[in-house]
């Protein structure tokens, strides 16, 4: 079972999103771990940061914040 994305409108440090490509604001989101070959290599990927991605339901642009809180 895939799950819904649904597309909104998003702020990061006070600034509403807007895609650098077709200039759409709304965009769905997601999580990714930002694996690093060390920590691959030491089998503990989960112990990455992790990046918040927002990806434009427009054209699929992706924007990757580490810190958006």
């Amino acid at each position: 079972m895939t799950k819904e994305k649904i597309a909104g409108k998003h702020k990061v440090a006070g600034n509403i999103l807007e895609c650098p490509i077709c200039r759409s604001d709304e965009f769905w989101t997601r999580r990714t771990l930002m694996n690093t070959p060390g920590m691959t290599l030491a089998g503990i990927e989960w112990a990455n940061k992790s990046a918040d991605n927002y990806v434009c339901n427009s054209c699929g642009h992706v924007l990757w914040f580490i810190n958006t809180k």
